[in-house]
């Protein structure tokens, strides 16, 4: 122990210019913000020498605020600076014609590309405005193409008045685009300029109407439409095995078979109608929204028979724009269809539809929910508590792996008396149950 202490001791005594320059380039060549690598440039000429191998630049959005430099200028000159640049993150402003020249210069190193354009302001223009940006701006995307080794690339807030000038990047592999207006051309084409992307992520954009991918390498697909809701979704993607969708109301997959989970949301409009085919992979799946067409619950319902982890968080069903309850659905055929089912998460008027009186009329005595181990309901309304609390008492009973029940009382108006009986109910069961049931 003593022998131990004296070398720790004599390590930490070694001053760091005593290092090979082998280990200070190492060390100093993992740096990443440009804040950063320019303080190492004004430490000492040694340091100034080894910050060439930094591999990485983040260029923050406040890099520039209270300095007088160049914007350009600066970037410019650290970019160049580096020998083997990697991984580029620009988040300051810039001009197009800068961006150009710097790719140009590192297209042999360059790998991931992250930028923040100026394109769009802190607020999402409307729609006139965003129009006449779109006609008056020149695609500041099209100097991108440049860089041909790219593995990934981001794009935060971008205005596309017509398909980027890439060519077709083979290497690429990972593309987020974020907070961009665009149509349901320039995507494709978009898309077509990468053949072999595994991931895709489009956040927060807005202008689409009609959605087609088609991806043979396509592994994790996450897309969030912003606007009315009602925009139409179709995949052909063999391989994916990850995907969540917000924003659709017609969604189709082909070649579901590897996928293993799903999200499908849609807050701002309705869920007419979803094609899956069958998901015999499938472990996770969320369902959420205000409202969903019952055939399209069904559907997907029908299609993840095997899934074993399901949450299922929608407010009302219909086929038309009137907002109505869900029909009715028996729990014995609900469970039998879900046997492999392990975790099940269960809100509002979903919860109420399976609580129907005949459920377990004429049931086979050897029923049971064989896999199920933690379930969570949350209950709104005290209305048909009965049928409620059997059927809570009735999945606590035949759930034979049950180790966790959490009941969430949300929201619940307390207007009558009928509130006040259900909640202590409520109540008497946890308190009958306490090893298993817990009340939120």
């Amino acid at each position: 122990m003593v022998q131990f202490d004296e070398e720790m001791e004599e390590l930490s005594s070694t001053h760091f210019d005593d290092l090979p320059d082998a280990i200070v380039q190492y060390i100093l060549g993992h740096m990443k913000n440009a804040r950063d690598v320019a303080a190492c440039n004004c430490a000492s000429k040694r340091w100034k020498d080894s910050t060439p191998y930094v591999r990485s630049l983040f260029f923050p959005r406040n890099t520039f605020d209270n300095v007088t430099v160049d914007p350009d200028t600066a970037v410019g000159q650290m970019i160049l600076s580096t020998v083997w640049l990697e991984e580029l993150i620009i988040y300051c402003p810039f001009s197009t014609s800068s961006l150009a020249r710097w790719l140009s210069m590192k297209s042999n190193s360059l790998r991931h590309l992250e930028l923040r354009m100026d394109t769009l302001n802190e607020k999402r223009p409307s729609e006139e405005d965003a129009t006449k940006l779109l006609e008056e701006m020149p695609n500041k995307l099209d100097c991108i193409g440049a860089a041909k080794g790219l593995e990934s690339l981001s794009l935060w807030g971008v205005l596309l008045s017509k398909p980027p000038k890439w060519g077709v990047f083979q290497k690429l592999r990972s593309l987020q685009i974020v907070g961009a207006k665009l149509t349901d051309s320039v995507l494709c084409d978009t898309l077509r300029a990468c053949p072999h992307l595994n991931k895709l992520s489009l956040l927060s954009c807005y202008g689409l109407r009609s959605v087609s991918i088609e991806l043979s390498q396509l592994e994790e697909c996450r897309l969030d439409f912003y606007g009315k809701g009602d925009c139409m979704l179709s995949l052909s993607t063999p391989k994916i095995h990850f995907l969540d969708v917000q924003g659709c109301s017609w969604i189709r997959l082909e070649h579901g078979n590897c996928l293993t989970n799903l999200s499908v949301a849609n807050n701002a409009g309705k869920v007419y109608n979803v094609d899956f085919g069958k998901l015999s992979a499938l472990e996770f799946l969320t369902i959420r929204g205000v409202q969903w067409c019952w055939s399209a619950v069904s559907s997907i319902l029908q299609s993840a028979c095997v899934v074993k982890h399901l949450v299922m968080k929608i407010e009302f069903s219909g086929d038309s724009n009137r907002l109505q309850p869900f029909p009715e659905v028996d729990l014995v055929d609900f469970f039998n269809n879900h046997q492999e089912l392990q975790t099940f998460e269960i809100h509002g008027a979903m919860f109420a539809a399976l609580c129907q009186r005949n459920s377990l009329k004429n049931l086979d005595p050897t029923f049971t929910i064989p896999c199920l181990e933690e379930v969570l309901i949350t209950v709104r309304s005290p209305l048909n508590a009965e049928q409620k609390m059997g059927t809570l008492d009735s999945i606590l009973k035949y759930s034979t792996r049950l180790r966790k029940m959490v009941i969430r009382i949300s929201k619940m108006k307390n207007c009558h008396t009928s509130a006040d009986d259900f909640f202590e109910e409520i109540c008497k069961f946890g308190f009958s149950n306490s090893r298993i049931v817990h009340i939120e």
